[in-house]
C-alpha cells in the first residue's frame, strides 16, 4: 500500500508539471393589451404613459404586475429605428435586448437607438398604488410578497394605510412579517417614542436589507441615546444572523463541490484501490460522460428535462465501454507497473482529448439545464440555495449508496473486494481476477461518466473539461484512503468545504495549493489515509 501511495505522489507531481507545460417573456405578438400597450410606451407624449398603466390597470392583465415592476426598475427601452419595445438591463454595446413582444433576442449595436420609457414621480406613485391595490389583495402569496417589497421601496402615505388595512387580515406569516417591517419602517420616522420602540424591535428581528438601511439611517440621524443605543444593538443582531446565514452558504456550496469531487473521484478509488493503475484518462472519461448529455439534449431538443435522465445511463454505459476497452487494449498489459501505467494512459487522454476536438470541435459545448433544475430555494432574504447544486447533492448520495450496494451485495462486489485485498488468494479460489479487472475498471469508467453529467449542469463541456477535475480526483483518493469508497465521501466532502471556507479571504487558487500542501503533510503522518484498506494487500 505504502508502495502505490508513493506512485501516486509521483504520478500526482508529473500531472502538475504535464498540465503547467432578462426578464419572464411575455405574451404572444397578438396579445391586443400589450399591443397597444406598446404604442402608448414608446408615444413622446408623456401622457400616453398615463394611459398605458391605466390600460393594465382597467385589463387585469396576467403580466400586468411583472410590466408595474419592470416599468418602475427602468427595464423598458424603445427603439428609435423600428420603434419596437425591448427590455433591457444594460443599455451597452454588445449587451442583449429582449423584444417585448416575439421574444427574439437582438445585440446593441448602437446604444444611442435604444431610449428609456422615463416616468415622472406622479406615474411612478400610480404604479405603486395599482400594485398595492391589486398586489395585496392577490390569491398568489409570493404576489403579495413582491407588492410589499416593491412598495418598501418608496413608500407613499396612501400605499402604506393599504398595507396596514392588509396587515390585519393577512394569514401568510412570511407576508405578515414583511407587512410589519413596512409599516416599522415608516413608524422609526415618527415621534412616537414607545412606537419607535417597538418599530426597531421588529426590524430587528428582520433579515430584509431595506430594515438594515432604516436602522442605520435611524442611528445616524436621531438625537435619542436610549434609542440609538437600542437601534445599534438591534444592527449587531442582524450582522451576526447575516455571518450565520453566510457561514451556512459557504457550507452549502462546499457540500455541492465536494459533491462533485465525490463523484469525479469515487470512480477513481475503485481502479487504483483493486487494481493499482494510475489512470490519467479518468478526466477524459468524465468527459465523454459530459459530451454524451450533450449529444442526448441534441437528439431530444423538445424534452430537455427527460433528457439528463436518459443521459445518466447512456453516459455510464458510454464511459464504461471506453473504459473496458482501454483496459482490454492497454492496461492488463502494464499490471505491476504503475509509473508506465501512468505515461500510458496520459497518452490515451490526449488521444481522447484530440478526438473530442474533431468531433465536436474545440469549442466548448453548452448542456441546457432543466427546469425542474433552475431556480433557488429561498429561505429568507440573505439565504438562498440553488436547486442545480441540491440536485448535485442528492444525486452524488444516490450514486454513492448504489455503488455501496454493488459492493457489498453483488457477487461482482464481494470479487472485488476479494481481489482488491488479496489477489494470489482470490486467484487460488477460482476467482477470474482478469474478469474483475476489466468489470471493475468498467464500473470505475462508468461512474465517471456519470459525473459527467453532473458536471455538464454546473460548466460549460469542452475537452479540457476533465483535466480540471484530475488531481482533485487523485486528491481526494489518497486523502481518504486508496480503495475506500466511504473515504472518498468523506474526503471529498471534506475538501470541498475546506476549499470554499479558505476562498473568501485566500483566494481560488491559494486555497487549493493550501489543501494540496495540507494533505502532502497528512499523507507523511497516516500514509494509508483517512480511511486505510484492510487485508494483506494494505500491508504492501
Amino acid at each position: 500500500m505504502k508502495s502505490r501511495i508513493k506512485h501516486l505522489m509521483c504520478a500526482l507531481g508529473l500531472l502538475v508539471l504535464l498540465l503547467c507545460a432578462v426578464q419572464p417573456a411575455f405574451a404572444k405578438s397578438d396579445d391586443p393589451v400589450l399591443l397597444e400597450l406598446q404604442t402608448l410606451l414608446i408615444s413622446s407624449n408623456n401622457q400616453d404613459r398615463t394611459k398605458a398603466i391605466e390600460l393594465l390597470t382597467q385589463s387585469q392583465h396576467e403580466l400586468a404586475f411583472d410590466i408595474y415592476g419592470l416599468l418602475l426598475e427602468g427595464k423598458f427601452f424603445f427603439n428609435r429605428t423600428d420603434n419596437q419595445l425591448y427590455l433591457v438591463d444594460r443599455a451597452e454595446a454588445g449587451q442583449s435586448a429582449l423584444h417585448f413582444l416575439d421574444e427574439r433576442d437582438v445585440v446593441i449595436e448602437r446604444p444611442r437607438d435604444f431610449r428609456r420609457v422615463a416616468l415622472n414621480n406622479a406615474q411612478r406613485t400610480q404604479i405603486r398604488r395599482v400594485m398595492a391595490q391589486t398586489g395585496l389583495t392577490a390569491d398568489s402569496s409570493k404576489t403579495r410578497i413582491k407588492a410589499v417589497r416593491q412598495m418598501m421601496g418608496d413608500p407613499d402615505p396612501e400605499a402604506l394605510s393599504l398595507i396596514r388595512a392588509a396587515y390585519t387580515s393577512e394569514t401568510n406569516d412570511k407576508v405578515r412579517d414583511l407587512m410589519a417591517v413596512a409599516i416599522a419602517i415608516d413608524t422609526l420616522t415618527q415621534t412616537d417614542e414607545a412606537a419607535q420602540r417597538d418599530a426597531i424591535d421588529t426590524l430587528a428581528a428582520s433579515l430584509e436589507p431595506r430594515a438594515r438601511n432604516a436602522l442605520n439611517q435611524f442611528v445616524s440621524q436621531t438625537e435619542n441615546a436610549s434609542l440609538k443605543e437600542l437601534a445599534e444593538k438591534g444592527l449587531i443582531g442582524i450582522e451576526q444572523k447575516i455571518k450565520f446565514y453566510k457561514g451556512l452558504e459557504t457550507v452549502y456550496f462546499g457540500l455541492s463541490l465536494g459533491s462533485v469531487l465525490v463523484l469525479a473521484a469515487i470512480g477513481l478509488a475503485i481502479t487504483f484501490g483493486v487494481m493499482g493503475v494510475i489512470n490519467m484518462a479518468h478526466g477524459e472519461l468524465i468527459m465523454i460522460g459530459a459530451y454524451t448529455t450533450f449529444v442526448i439534449q441534441q437528439l431530444m431538443p423538445n424534452h430537455i428535462g427527460l433528457s439528463v435522465l436518459v443521459a445518466i445511463p447512456a453516459a455510464f454505459v458510454v464511459s464504461g465501454l471506453v473504459g473496458i476497452a482501454i483496459e482490454r487494449g492497454v492496461i492488463r498489459f502494464l499490471y505491476g507497473r504503475p509509473l508506465e501505467t501512468l505515461l500510458a494512459t496520459f497518452g490515451i487522454s490526449l488521444v481522447l482529448q484530440q478526438a473530442v476536438r474533431t468531433i465536436f470541435s474545440p469549442l466548448n459545448k453548452t448542456v441546457e439545464t432543466p427546469s425542474w433544475m433552475s431556480g433557488m430555494l429561498e429561505f429568507n432574504p440573505v439565504f438562498a440555495i440553488t436547486l442545480n447544486r441540491l440536485y448535485i447533492i442528492i444525486f452524488c448520495l444516490l450514486v454513492f449508496f448504489a455503488l455501496l450496494m454493488i459492493l457489498k451485495r453483488t457477487a461482482l462486489g464481494l470479487q472485488v473486494r476479494a481481489v482488491s485485498q488479496n489477489r494470489a488468494m482470490a486467484r487460488a479460489m477460482g476467482v477470474r481476477s482478469e474478469r474483475v479487472d476489466m468489470m471493475t475498471f468498467g464500473l470505475g469508467s462508468g461512474v465517471a461518466g456519470i459525473a459527467g453529467v453532473a458536471l455538464s449542469q454546473i460548466t460549460n463541456v469542452g475537452p479540457n473539461l476533465g483535466q480540471a477535475y484530475i488531481i482533485d480526483s487523485f486528491m481526494v483518493v489518497v486523502f481518504g484512503g486508496v480503495g475506500n469508497i466511504w473515504g472518498t465521501l468523506v474526503a471529498g466532502m471534506t475538501l470541498g468545504v475546506a476549499n470554499k471556507i479558505m476562498e473568501p479571504w485566500a483566494g481560488a487558487v491559494l486555497a487549493k495549493i493550501l489543501v494540496l500542501v495540507f494533505i502532502i503533510l497528512f499523507i507523511q503522518k497516516k500514509p494509508r489515509g483517512l480511511f486505510p484498506q484492510r487485508g494483506r494487500a494494505a500491508e504492501g
